[in-house]
C-alpha cells in the first residue's frame, strides 16, 4: 500500500487558499471592521425604513416564527427572536468578558478598577440627569437609562481607526470603562425594566443552573452539552418576567475560568498521543478504528489548552460581531424620518438622548475622573493624559447597541421609541465624530511621546 504524501511542497492553489483564510481570520479580529459592519447594517435599516420598502421592512420583522414539539408551540415575531433570543448570546459574551476581567484583567483588583469604576459611574449619572432635565414627564422619563450605555464594538472600533499612536493604557481604560458600563446596564435592566416577577420561573432557571454546575462537576468540557441547560435557564427567566437576555449574563458569569482538571497536562497528553501515533503508523493504516481513541484524546488536549471562558468567548466573538449585532441593527435601527412625530413632546426624548450621549457622557467621565484624581483617590495610568481621558469620554458616548436595546424596554409607545432611536443614532454619530476628530488632533503629541 502506498504511503500518503505529506510533502511540504503544497500545490499553489492550496497555499493561496491557506493564505487567504489566514488573512480573513486576522481581518475578522480587527475591531474597526466589526464596527464598520455594524454601521453598514444600521445604514441599510435606515435606508429601508425611509424608502418604498418601509412597509415590507416592518412587516418582515413582525413575521411569526414558531418553535415547538407536538402540541407545545411557542410562536413569536422575528423581532422577538432577535431581541430576546439572539441577543442572549451577545449578553453571554458580555458576561464572559466580565468574568474574565474580574479573574485576570483590569477588574481583578480594586485599586486597578477604582478609576474606571468611578469614571463609568460619572458617565451614567450625568447623562441620566441631562435626559431627565428635558424629560420629567412620567412616561418620557422611563427612558432615562437609554443614554447611559456604551457600545464596546463601536467605541473600540473608532479607537482602532486612530492606529498605534494612541497609548495602550488609553485603550485599556476605555475597555475597562465600557465593561463596567455593561455591568451597570445589566443591573439597570434587572432592577428598573423588570415587572411582574413569577417565582416559578426562578425555580426553572435555578434548575438549569444546577444542571450546568453538575456537568462542570463531573468534568464535561464539550460546549454543545451545555446548550440544553442553558435553554432551561433562558426559559426560566422568560417565565419569571425577567428579560431573558439576562440569562446570558448569568451563564457567562458561571463559566469556569480554569481548564478542566486532567490526569496530565494538555501539552504532555498531546505529545504522548503524537508519539503513540508515530510509533504505530502501520497498524493504524490497517485498522483506522484504532485512531478513534488517540484522536479523542488529542481533541480533549486541544480543548483544555484554554479555559472555558476564554475558549467559548473566542469562538462566539466572530458570530456576535459579524452576525448577531448586525442582525440586531437591521431589526432595530430602521426608523422612518418622515413618519417620526417630533412635533409633539417626543422631540424632547430625541434631544435628551442625543445630548446626554454626545455631551453628558464625556462630561460625566472626565468630571468623575478629575474629582477622583484631585481628591487623591486614584491616579492616571502611565501614558494616560487628560487628552486621553477626554478621548475615552467622547468615545463612551457611542451608545448604539445597548442604548437601542434599553430603549425597546423603556418605551411601549412607538412614537417615543422612534424618537429615542433617532436620539441614539444622532448622539452616537456625534460622539464618534468628535472622538475621532479629537483623537486625530492629539495623535501627533502621542506619537512624539512614544
Amino acid at each position: 500500500m502506498e504511503k500518503p504524501s505529506f510533502s511540504e511542497d503544497l500545490p499553489r492553489s492550496q497555499r493561496l487558499a491557506e493564505q487567504a483564510l489566514a488573512t480573513l481570520q486576522g481581518f475578522l479580529h480587527v475591531e474597526a471592521v466589526s464596527g464598520g459592519v455594524l454601521l453598514v447594517a444600521a445604514a441599510i435599516a435606515l435606508a429601508c425604513a425611509n424608502s418604498p420598502l418601509a412597509y415590507d421592512y416592518h412587516a418582515f420583522w413582525n413575521l411569526p416564527l414558531t418553535i415547538g414539539v407536538g402540541e407545545f408551540l411557542f410562536s413569536k415575531s422575528l423581532h422577538f427572536w432577535v431581541n430576546d433570543g439572539l441577543m442572549t448570546i451577545f449578553f453571554l459574551v458580555v458576561g464572559m468578558e466580565i468574568r474574565r476581567e474580574i479573574h485576570e484583567g483590569e477588574l481583578r483588583r480594586l485599586d486597578q478598577a477604582a478609576l474606571p469604576l468611578i469614571a463609568a459611574a460619572g458617565g451614567v449619572v450625568v447623562p441620566a440627569l441631562i435626559y431627565l432635565s428635558l424629560n420629567n414627564d412620567p412616561v418620557r422619563s422611563q427612558g432615562w437609562a437609554v443614554p447611559t450605555a456604551t457600545d464596546i464594538a463601536f467605541a473600540v472600533g473608532v479607537l482602532a481607526l486612530l492606529g498605534r499612536s494612541v497609548p495602550a493604557n488609553v485603550r485599556v481604560f476605555l475597555l475597562a470603562l465600557a465593561i463596567i458600563d455593561d455591568i451597570i446596564a445589566v443591573l439597570i435592566i434587572a432592577l428598573f425594566y423588570t415587572e411582574g416577577l413569577a417565582f416559578g420561573g426562578f425555580v426553572v432557571a435555578l434548575l438549569g443552573v444546577l444542571m450546568i454546575f453538575g456537568l462542570q462537576k463531573i468534568g464535561v468540557g464539550a460546549a454543545p452539552v451545555y446548550v440544553v441547560p442553558s435553554v432551561v435557564v433562558w426559559l426560566g427567566f422568560l417565565v419569571a418576567g425577567v428579560h431573558p437576555t439576562l440569562a446570558g449574563v448569568v451563564l457567562g458569569l458561571i463559566t469556569p475560568v480554569r481548564p478542566m482538571p486532567m490526569r496530565e497536562h494538555p501539552l504532555e497528553m498531546a505529545s504522548r498521543v503524537l508519539r503513540q501515533l508515530r510509533g504505530n503508523d502501520a497498524g493504524q493504516r490497517k485498522d483506522p478504528h484504532r485512531l478513534m481513541q488517540p484522536l479523542r484524546e488529542l481533541r480533549a488536549a486541544h480543548r483544555e489548552m484554554l479555559s472555558p471562558v476564554s475558549r467559548v468567548q473566542m469562538a462566539l466573538h466572530p458570530w456576535v460581531a459579524y452576525l448577531i449585532m448586525p442582525i440586531f441593527a437591521l431589526a432595530n435601527a430602521g426608523v422612518g424620518f418622515t413618519g417620526a412625530d417630533l412635533t409633539s413632546s417626543a422631540h424632547f426624548v430625541m434631544w435628551g438622548t442625543a445630548l446626554a450621549l454626545a455631551v453628558g457622557k464625556p462630561v460625566g467621565v472626565v468630571g468623575a475622573t478629575w474629582i477622583a484624581v484631585r481628591l487623591g483617590w486614584c491616579r492616571l495610568a502611565p501614558g494616560v493624559s487628560w487628552g486621553g481621558v477626554w478621548l475615552v469620554g467622547l468615545l463612551a458616548g457611542i451608545g448604539f447597541t445597548m442604548s437601542i436595546f434599553i430603549g425597546t424596554l423603556a418605551f411601549a409607545d412607538e412614537t417615543l421609541l422612534a424618537a429615542a432611536k433617532l436620539g441614539v443614532l444622532a448622539g452616537s454619530l456625534a460622539a464618534a465624530t468628535l472622538g475621532l476628530g479629537w483623537g486625530l488632533i492629539h495623535a501627533r503629541p502621542w506619537r512624539h511621546c512614544r
